[in-house]
């Protein structure tokens, strides 16, 4: 029997049943309802507005049920319209009546709303965890590449020389903020919606601060039509999972373009990537590839959030149960790339002596050529066109900057004296850049020490 049975004079269509039914997706709520379903039967309990011995009754029910799901005992009724109507009548086939109870001045739409906040703050708990792993691992391997040079690079051109560390350190930054937006989403998310009821609250004398303590929100919503129609959380969160994947995509397209042998800056752990069916030569980065794509995936389904909510009149209208599919399959796919990048990351070989010979080569050093001259007197823009005719005859010769003599130097500026060639000097030319967010080993390693603090006082 439908719960609204008593309106209709007519059994609903199985078609009308399958195209409304919501128990396929959003069965994985089932811990965060019977938590909910428990904090409102206490709330009841202690307001006298059910029984006290009831109250007892349905929250010992209700344990019962979610020792039964998890344990495998119970299964999941696919006949069942949403997981709120699956615990109920399941509670009610148990307990009789009193189950019934359960119910007042509670309605589906704040439910749901609590039941999705609730899984929302446990699965950004999880994000933040694999995040933080993730930073660790970056943390240790710039602890490792302090002298590793590398070239820098400008629309993907050879631009100044930079260590690995600092290249790292750029990415926990990034990933140290996408922590930082997921906790300040949990701020704003952490608002109790139960007590709306269907959109104006309830005549029952409840307790919406009993509830709010209980479930560990930090207060009650403070409008019941804004209650049961805000997903705001939902895209905000939906948009800090698209971010955190435009940085993985990101890495990952670097990762990917580096594995070539035209760069051959890394190289991948057997056990992280794939071959080929045809060519038996081939080593690809699917991992990175897939990241790359499942990018678009998550893009898709925080694109398809807003347009869902963009022109819903209040308060509740069934096309927000579309919400559901679409943050789950975001917070799944983000989950899954974290943790298939993370040791894929840790076990990636770089190789150091190619990152050198290629910043040997595309004249990297070359604003430290201009600087030089800058310091012995010349304006910035003298010395940027002095070192850049410098760096076009090069070119020509098929030579680089440190093996030009002194006497072809000077056909340039007089300037230049014999110490020219300690001051473009790749480690040292890194060495200078000492400034706070440089790529010196010193700078890098008080970044370091910055992320760690991080780490303790946030994580």
């Amino acid at each position: 029997m439908v719960m609204w049975a008593g309106r209709f004079k007519k059994d609903i269509d199985k078609r009308t049943n399958d195209f409304n039914s919501s128990i396929s997706f959003d069965q994985r709520l089932y811990k965060q309802d019977i938590n909910g379903s428990i904090a409102h039967a206490t709330m009841l309990g202690k307001c006298g507005i059910i029984a006290e011995n009831e109250s007892k009754k349905i929250i010992a029910g209700l344990k019962q049920i979610l020792e039964d799901l998890e344990t495998g005992k119970l299964d999941f009724d696919d006949n069942a319209e949403d997981i709120h109507m699956f615990v109920e009548e399941e509670l009610t086939k148990r307990i009789g009546d009193s189950g019934k109870r359960l119910h007042t001045a509670r309605s589906r739409n704040d439910q749901v709303a609590l039941d999705l906040r609730l899984y929302m703050r446990d699965e950004i708990d999880v994000v933040i965890g694999l995040l933080k792993e993730l930073i660790i691992e970056f943390i240790n391997q710039a602890d490792k590449h302090y002298d590793t040079i590398m070239p820098g690079y400008t629309h993907l051109q050879r631009a100044q020389p930079i260590t690995l560390s600092h290249y790292f350190m750029a990415y926990v930054e990034m990933f140290k903020r996408d922590i930082l937006r997921l906790k300040d989403a949990v701020k704003r998310m952490n608002i109790n919606p139960l007590g709306s009821c269907a959109l104006a609250g309830t005549t029952y004398n409840i307790d919406r601060y009993m509830t709010s303590e209980l479930l560990g929100f930090d207060e009650p919503c403070l409008n019941s039509l804004d209650g049961v129609s805000d997903r705001d959380y939902v895209i905000e969160v939906a948009s800090a999972l698209s971010i955190i994947m435009m940085h993985l995509s990101r890495i990952s397209e670097e990762f990917v373009l580096w594995s070539s042998h035209e760069f051959k800056f890394i190289e991948l752990d057997d056990a992280f990537s794939t071959g080929s069916s045809i060519m038996p030569q081939k080593k690809n980065p699917d991992i990175t590839e897939l990241i790359r794509g499942k990018c678009g995936r998550v893009y898709g389904d925080l694109i398809s959030i807003l347009t869902m909510m963009k022109a819903l009149p209040l308060a509740y209208d069934k096309d927000m149960q579309e919400d559901k599919e679409a943050i789950f399959d975001a917070l799944d796919n983000v989950k899954m790339c974290l943790y298939t990048f993370i040791p894929m990351f840790a076990s990636t070989t770089f190789l150091k002596e190619n990152m050198l010979q290629a910043s040997k080569k595309g004249f990297i050093n070359a604003t430290d050529a201009a600087d030089y001259l800058v310091k012995k007197g010349l304006p910035f823009r003298e010395a940027y066109k002095i070192v850049g005719s410098v760096v076009a005859y090069a070119i020509d010769n098929n030579k680089t900057l440190d093996i030009l003599t002194i006497q072809e130097y000077k056909k340039f500026s007089e300037l230049f004296e014999e110490d020219i060639y300690q001051y473009i000097d790749l480690k040292k030319a890194v060495g200078d850049r000492n400034v706070i967010g440089g790529p010196a080993p010193l700078t890098v390693k008080q970044h370091i020490e910055k992320i760690k603090q991080f780490l303790a006082n946030e994580c």
